[in-house]
């Protein structure tokens, strides 16, 4: 799983018909450090994130499953928002994330 942070959301009028009812989201992937890592992916919305929400991404086949549907043609889902994070990097000080 990723953890990512959204930053807006996607349309498409003109697209695969399995993808109906879809909502998309453009999605910022963070490190475990809790500090973004170069990366932007659009995820399809399983779990009703909004805009500035830490969210947990699944890809692939784990993607589809979400779905309920192994046919539809996303690689990524959000699959739930997170309330907050807590890390201890190698005894380092411990970041939080709420």
């Amino acid at each position: 799983m990723l953890l990512g942070k959204v930053t807006g959301s996607l349309w498409a009028t003109r697209k695969d018909e399995k993808l109906n009812g879809s909502k998309f989201m453009l999605v910022k992937t963070w490190n475990m450090n809790l500090e973004q890592a170069e990366g932007l992916l659009v995820a399809a919305d399983n779990a009703g994130a909004g805009v500035g929400d830490l969210v947990l991404i699944t890809q692939g086949m784990a993607a589809r499953i979400s779905a309920e549907n192994e046919g539809i043609p996303i690689d990524a889902m959000i699959v739930g928002v997170v309330d907050s994070v807590e890390t201890n990097n190698s005894g380092s000080d411990e970041n939080e994330y709420k």
